[in-house]
């Protein structure tokens, strides 16, 4: 389930039917390379692979045998390369006062996007600010070539589960579903930053099947530099596989009010507190699905079906990209979900 970040999202308990990717950045050293300036440093600097690096074409059509053609290899990699090129500055106050400014490396402009109107309330500014990034250029690009193919398989695994249609337990059957299959909700949700348009309907679309208005201007704002282009062309991200694709990896890369995520977890940036602790929540696999599902999936057992779908994907998909996740927490049955709302 796509878990809108702003305090006023209606809580939701639908599977998300609701992503930032690194260009290939090589370092070529031009002239003379004994130059004596040069730092060892820079010298043995490693190079950067993206994550359409990580698999070839071939590779990709094997993995997802029965893809839709709206989810082509190509569409994945001009996703990621766009993507790429975007970083996201987060400023909270007060919990869930936010200002976003996003930046296009391309051009080096960076641009408010959303600045909430409590932003410069005397109440809010007192609160202490709590500033992250997120580089989109990271998606499987931070770590060795075993952890990034981990976190693509981990990705995968997500997107292949969410547009399933197919037998079970052949995980032959990914990116299949392009919206989810009853469009007759809306999926409105509460939002002051983010209202919807009247006569839109915001149900699960594209790779991670993105719901609600509050996740398609949130979206928009970190992709396209506009809210506005989402919430009133909800329609793009079951008609463009670019955007599409490209709002899945905005979920995956973006941490949540009260929820680290799913990238910082794969690459084991997130490690869990005390409270965290004594409610289950572990490093690995299992805490992606807590991000994504939890509610739904999480805390229920070891028999729970979508959960485990999820892990059988992730499984089948480590063994095709020739990698292994030994030490891997896969499971989430006993890991507590999040609770909309609660500051944990």
């Amino acid at each position: 389930m796509t878990v809108y970040m702003n305090k006023k999202l209606s809580h939701s308990f639908n599977i998300i039917k609701s992503a930032v990717f690194a260009a290939i950045l090589v370092s070529f050293s031009c002239g003379n390379t004994s130059n004596s300036s040069q730092t060892p440093a820079a010298a043995t600097a490693p190079v950067k692979i993206s994550a359409a690096g990580l698999i070839t074409e071939k590779q990709y059509n094997d993995l997802f045998p029965q893809h839709a053609a709206f989810y082509s290899y190509q569409s994945f990699v001009k996703a990621v390369k766009q993507l790429s090129n975007i970083k996201i500055k987060v400023t909270r106050r007060a919990v869930s006062v936010y200002q976003l400014v996003r930046t296009d490396k391309t051009t080096g402009k960076s641009t408010i996007v959303r600045q909430d109107v409590d932003w410069n309330e005397e109440w809010a500014k007192e609160k202490p600010d709590s500033t992250y990034e997120v580089n989109f250029g990271n998606f499987c690009t931070e770590k060795d070539a075993v952890a990034n193919k981990k976190e693509l398989a981990a990705f995968f695994a997500h997107i292949a589960h969410e547009t399933r249609h197919g037998e079970d337990g052949k995980y032959n059957d990914g990116l299949m579903l392009i919206h989810e299959n009853n469009t007759t909700n809306a999926y409105i949700g509460e939002s002051d930053e983010y209202p919807p348009i009247a006569g839109k309907k915001y149900y699960g679309r594209g790779p991670m099947q993105l719901s609600y208005n509050g996740n398609y201007g949130y979206a928009s704002d970190c992709i396209l530099g506009d809210d506005q282009i989402l919430l009133k062309n909800p329609d793009l991200v079951e008609t463009d596989p670019v955007i599409a694709f490209e709002t899945a990896i905005y979920f995956w890369m973006m941490p949540q009010t009260h929820k680290p995520s799913a990238h910082d977890v794969m690459i084991g940036k997130w490690q869990p507190k005390a409270s965290d602790k004594a409610k289950g929540r572990s490093p690995g696999f299992g805490m992606t699905i807590n991000i994504i599902n939890g509610e739904v999936e999480c805390n229920k057992g070891e028999n729970m079906y979508n959960m485990k779908d999820r892990m059988g994907f992730y499984q089948y998909l480590l063994a095709k990209l020739g990698v292994k996740d030994d030490n891997c927490v896969c499971s989430c049955a006993k890991m507590q979900p999040y609770l909309y709302g609660v500051n944990e």
